[in-house]
């Protein structure tokens, strides 16, 4: 019994997190001022491209360029340093990092059901909670506002999706750990925009990507990736053989039930692809394996992981192979996770290895206005809250949260006025030399 931590009753952790409010007031979480920045966005941007491929970071400008929400998904660097500025709860727990709307999805689940979770962890870390609350809660602003709401049904969608991650933490607060670990959402088919894209999920077989991804080879027989370049290009000799060789590494990263599984599939090609916003100009492969012949593929995605942004912030920040740090801080925050997570490493990079496209699928921006706004930011509210419990203190959260709405309403106030932000950053890309350079680039690129 001495070995194990003691960390309080739960009487003086929401002590403690009261307590912070000392610290942090509630409603000042609603300020924000760029002239406190010290920084250009742009050249943080900048920064954070070195050490990708050079001939695709055009290509996450051309993304970034698209819309204020697509460029919010490519600079998760700049708001890193600009909620590094602010003064914070000190509430340290593991967050997503880049949690927004889109980073939540439906996937496979160990048993073959369907879940629906948050997704993305590239940029996971330990950090202040409501970091991933400010960064969500802007999501659903500048996502509205794609879609066509008004801003006043981005405001009360903001305040929905808090209300319910109050509601929510109060909730787990109060169950046994265990069931708080093992708490499911139930009524996610009732929620319209969530419904339709666990529809969409059910039709993302390995079958339907095998159709997608890949052709009938022109020698022999069998399949092969269809290239479709700069975002899928097949490789083979030396290459295709480093990113086989990695494939040990990752094998030891599974459980061993797991690891015979994967020992009775044989791989059968391999392409190098480009995969989101964010992480655009990073490596990304892909290899196509089969099990009890060519009815039985499995797709493994191999992604480079780079540190995270908010890591030059925190004074404990760790040098640790970024890939398992991504699969752990996942396994940490999801409900279940794709039994084939782990990590590996490619000339001294680090890369998460996950399934690819396997029962996957996310939300439609355009879906998002009106009362499907509103219903997905309750289910948002949701699903994070119960990351945050499963990963961190949840009574030092609940502390700290309270029962009344200041920090609803101040959130609201921050989200409106960061999504402003976030448009005029994106004017000043438009403004600068990478959209025209962008711009010519993806316009030769489409020529080839």
């Amino acid at each position: 019994m001495e070995n194990l931590p003691y960390i309080g009753t739960p009487e003086d952790r929401r002590a403690q997190g009261q307590a912070r409010r000392k610290q942090m007031k509630r409603p000042d979480h609603g300020q924000w001022d760029a002239k406190q920045r010290r920084h250009e966005p742009l050249k943080l941007l900048e920064a954070s491209m070195r050490g990708r491929v050079p001939s695709l970071v055009h290509l996450k400008y051309v993304r970034m360029l698209a819309s204020p929400f697509g460029f919010f998904r490519g600079a998760v660097p700049v708001m890193a340093a600009d909620l590094a500025l602010l003064p914070n709860t000190g509430i340290v727990n593991q967050i997503c990092g880049d949690a927004h709307v889109r980073n939540l999805g439906a996937y496979a689940a160990p048993d073959g059901r369907l879940v629906f979770d948050i997704n993305d962890f590239d940029e996971t870390t330990k950090a202040p909670f409501e970091w991933d609350l400010k960064r969500l809660a802007t999501s659903l602003v500048l996502a509205g506002r794609e879609a066509g709401a008004k801003n006043g049904f981005a405001k009360d969608a903001v305040l929905a999706f808090f209300e319910r991650y109050r509601k929510c933490a109060h909730s787990f607060a109060e169950m046994p750990v265990l069931e708080m670990a093992r708490y499911q959402v139930h009524r996610l088919m009732k929620v319209e925009p969530v419904s339709d894209v666990l529809l969409k999920a059910e039709r993302a077989t390995p079958a339907h990507t095998l159709e997608t991804l890949t052709v009938p080879a022109k020698k022999g027989t069998g399949r092969i990736f269809r290239e479709n370049k700069p975002l899928l290009s097949r490789i083979s000799g030396s290459q295709a053989h480093q990113v086989l060789s990695a494939m040990k590494e990752y094998h030891g990263t599974l459980l061993p039930e797991r690891q015979h599984i994967l020992e009775q599939y044989r791989p059968i090609d391999v392409c190098f692809k480009v995969v989101g916003t964010g992480s655009v100009g990073t490596r990304d492969y892909c290899i196509y394996l089969e099990g009890n012949g060519s009815g039985d593929p499995l797709f493994l995605q191999i992604k480079e992981e780079v540190e995270s942004a908010y890591l030059p912030y925190l004074s404990d920040g760790k040098k640790m192979h970024w890939g398992r740090a991504v699969a752990e801080g996942q396994r940490a925050m999801q409900l279940q996770s794709d039994p084939f997570l782990g990590w590996t490493t490619i000339e001294n990079r680090s890369y998460l290895v996950r399934q690819l496209n396997d029962h996957k699928a996310s939300i439609a921006v355009d879906v998002l206005k009106g009362a499907g706004l509103t219903a997905y930011a309750e289910v948002c509210g949701e699903l994070l809250a119960r990351g945050h419990a499963r990963s961190g203190d949840v009574q030092i959260i609940v502390g700290y949260l309270g029962s009344g709405g200041s920090l609803g309403e101040a959130l609201m106030n921050f989200a409106v006025a960061y999504a402003d932000q976030t448009e005029t950053d994106w004017q000043t890309l438009r403004k600068s030399n990478h959209a025209p350079r962008a711009a010519r680039k993806e316009g030769a690129a489409a020529r080839k």
